[in-house]
């Protein structure tokens, strides 16, 4: 073969390789099988939106009360898997931020399913390398009910709020981890900047796995034993054992330790009651008003089915709604005051002539209730408020009840106005008019054998950084801590700080 030729051929070689089109580069994906095990394979990425009814039943935990502390202890009995992320509406920013975040969980914590409502799943799904979760929302609060194990917020008290109404209709709520990216964010525990040991606090509390046991294999046994022993003493009331099930996650951050766990503080709520003329229960009237995905039907809980074909012949009435802020009813677009009767177990309270009424838990005695002239209460207090909004009496002033007290609004014959609107939570709304009655009384929270309590809405606390033994200054850093940063409690005139402000 002679050298012309040789090149020659080089060069018609060459040209025929410039003229095929290259493929697309492939991803590297690292898929996780159940034992914890690493497989490396290459596809592109799955960006997918899937039914989240495919997915397994939520992981109730376990909160446990202790001594040094107001606050229960939260102890997952196995790793929490669907977990539901939900950013603050019409905030493209954190729609970036809630992206970083579902990337660095699902990558580093092997399991997860995220969840998103969908709207957001809508528009988030093209920036995740992974397949996510959604409901339609007919169904959604049924779904999320059945299959949140862990509700994960990133705005402002709004946002809270959104997530509590997604479980108005239910006892048990998953615990909420909120990152405060709002406007005010007073319920907000958490910076965002601090996500990575926020996550990892809550994800791994109460986990059966010490630190030791992420190093040597032969200490894993010894290890089981202890943590054994020492969740029997845990739960030695309600004789359940946690599941030695963290093994799975190791080299995917350090335990806390078997005596380290997240703080979880239980919000009370409302259980509120619409009742017509009849005395008949009107809760599946209430239109929500969020402004989520508007609601067309939806499903609701326990429907009535018919005794042999099992087909649904109506939907069963909802006993009460929850609130964790408050119930207001107010004169709307009416010219004239609102003349309210209220009632409180079953006595005559009095006749309010007001622009309305509101009847407030703790956690809401710092929102509506405080800007109609409401008292401040820690959310610890198991109590209700009853605050009137502009009433024509001076002498009307707010009241402070137990949390068991039974209140009943009605209107009175002397109202001007036909229909006066109630509103929970801001999030459903409906029109009552004479004969009707709002019927209000704080929800029981309930020490179960399965879980420890039942009932509220248990929010994930930070850890309090006075190092306190006691636990008191841990109760009180977060609360305290929004008084006097956020509401700028008692700060004087001029923009100063308070004598004795440190």
């Amino acid at each position: 073969m002679s050298r012309r030729f040789f090149l020659a051929r080089n060069r018609h070689v060459h040209a025929i390789a410039t003229m095929v089109p290259k493929q697309a580069p492939r991803m590297t994906v690292f898929r996780l099988s159940r034992a914890g095990a690493r497989h490396f394979s290459v596809s592109a990425a799955r960006r997918q939106i899937l039914d989240i009814a495919a997915l397994p039943d939520r992981i109730v935990p376990h909160y446990q009360q202790t001594k040094a502390s107001s606050l229960l202890s939260l102890i997952w009995p196995q790793p929490p898997r669907n977990v539901l992320l939900m950013p603050k509406l019409h905030a493209p920013h954190v729609i970036v931020s809630a992206a970083e975040f579902a990337k660095h969980i699902y990558s580093n914590y092997p399991g997860l399913n995220l969840v998103f409502e969908r709207h957001v799943a809508k528009s988030i799904h093209d920036q995740l390398p992974f397949p996510i979760y959604t409901a339609a929302p007919a169904e959604a609060t049924t779904l999320f009910a059945n299959k949140i194990d862990l509700v994960t917020t990133m705005g402002g008290d709004g946002t809270i709020l959104r997530a509590a109404s997604l479980f108005s209709m239910h006892h048990q709520v998953p615990p909420i981890l909120s990152f405060s990216m709002g406007t005010l964010g007073f319920l907000g525990e958490w910076k965002f900047q601090e996500y990575k040991r926020a996550w990892r606090e809550c994800y791994m509390s109460g986990c059966s796995v010490s630190v030791e046991d992420l190093v040597e294999p032969h200490t894993q046994v010894a290890a089981r034993q202890a943590a054994n022993a020492h969740l029997t003493d845990l739960h030695k009331d309600d004789h359940t054992l946690q599941s030695p099930a963290w093994d799975a996650v190791r080299g995917n951050g350090q335990c806390m330790g078997l005596n380290r766990t997240s703080k979880i503080l239980l919000r009370h709520r409302l259980r509120v009651g619409i009742y017509d003329a009849q005395g008949r229960n009107i809760n599946e009237q209430l239109i929500p008003t969020s402004t989520a995905d508007p609601v067309d039907d939806i499903t609701y809980p326990s429907p009535v089915s018919a005794p042999d074909t099992g087909e649904i012949t109506k939907k069963a009435p909802i006993p009460y709604l929850h609130a964790i802020n408050e119930v207001s009813i107010d004169r709307g677009a009416h010219p004239h005051l609102a003349i309210i009767d209220i009632y409180v177990n079953n006595h005559f309270l009095t006749e309010a002539v007001a622009d309305g009424i509101l009847i407030s838990t703790p956690t809401g005695s710092t929102a509506y209730s405080l800007s109609a002239g409401g008292s401040i209460v820690h959310p610890l207090v198991k109590s209700l408020l009853i605050t009137p909004i502009s009433p024509r009496s001076l002498s009307f002033r707010p009241l402070v009840l137990p949390l068991n007290t039974k209140v009943v609004l009605k209107l009175s014959k002397r109202n001007r106005g036909r229909e006066l609107p109630v509103s929970i939570d801001g999030k459903r709304r409906v029109a009552i008019s004479h004969g009707m009655e709002v019927r209000v009384e704080g929800e029981r929270l309930e020490k179960t054998v399965e879980h420890g309590w039942r009932g509220g809405i248990p929010c994930v606390i930070r850890s309090s950084s006075k190092g306190d033994t006691d636990g008191i200054a841990e109760d009180d850093d977060s609360w305290v801590g929004g008084l006097n940063g956020l509401l700028k409690f008692n700060y004087p005139f001029g923009g100063g700080e308070p004598e004795g402000q440190h």
